[in-house]
């Protein structure tokens, strides 16, 4: 039977695949991305691994010793495939003080990323986020208003400040930042309807509202 080259390529996407993007020498998991973005447009799921001492990586590439140090990272994601089928929780927390301690970071899941923080965003946009994207202190969330502070004045409070609201935002609902514009009113409210990241979504729109505000 004659299967032309659009044949090969429609019979490859009726089946979706988990594929395993491995960096060269040098690199990271950073240099996928397009590739990353071309393959989850196909439906496929695509993990991109940074070795040890890689761009994305913590470890120093002076502290990598042996081939195996360096390939750890990739032989810690093969065992832990079969788990990536399994959806729970939206955000995954590290306890670095051990478990009888409260966490001490929090990360959005990949496969809720670009469902939360941008959902409006161009695909290759939030292909590289989820490469770059890391977990957050805990710590943040005993973050403080001036006007938690009994009404006393901060060297911040000097400086003019505005709030832009992003109006279709499932990181921060609107009526969440409602709520944080109350607690501390800004100078100036503006609104555009954009997820939680304009600087991906709509940045001409972003850059034209921060010009306005001046």
């Amino acid at each position: 039977m004659h299967m032309d080259a659009g044949d090969d390529f429609s019979e490859s996407c009726r089946s979706t695949e988990h594929f395993v993007l491995v960096h060269g020498a040098g690199h990271g998991a950073w240099c996928w991305f397009r590739l990353l973005s071309l393959l989850q447009d196909s439906g496929h799921r695509v993990s991109a691994v940074d070795l040890a001492g890689a761009a994305g990586s913590l470890v120093d590439p002076n502290d990598v010793r042996s081939f195996d140090d360096y390939n750890a990272p990739l032989l810690d994601l093969m065992a832990a495939l079969p788990d990536g089928d399994k959806h729970g929780d939206v955000y995954d927390l590290t306890f670095g003080l051990g478990a009888d301690h409260p966490p001490t970071a929090v990360a959005l899941r990949k496969e809720f990323q670009r469902i939360i923080l941008y959902q409006q965003s161009r695909q290759e946009d939030s292909a590289l986020a989820s490469i770059l994207l890391r977990p957050w202190p805990t710590a943040l969330s005993t973050a403080r208003f001036t006007g938690d502070d009994g009404g006393v004045e901060s060297v911040i409070d000097r400086v003019r400040r505005v709030y832009i609201k992003t109006a279709s935002d499932r990181m921060v609902q609107p009526e969440q930042q409602e709520a944080m514009i109350r607690r501390w009113p800004p100078s100036k409210v503006m609104v555009m309807d954009t997820d939680h990241s304009p600087f991906f979504s709509a940045p001409e729109l972003l850059f034209n509202l921060i010009l306005k505000s001046l």
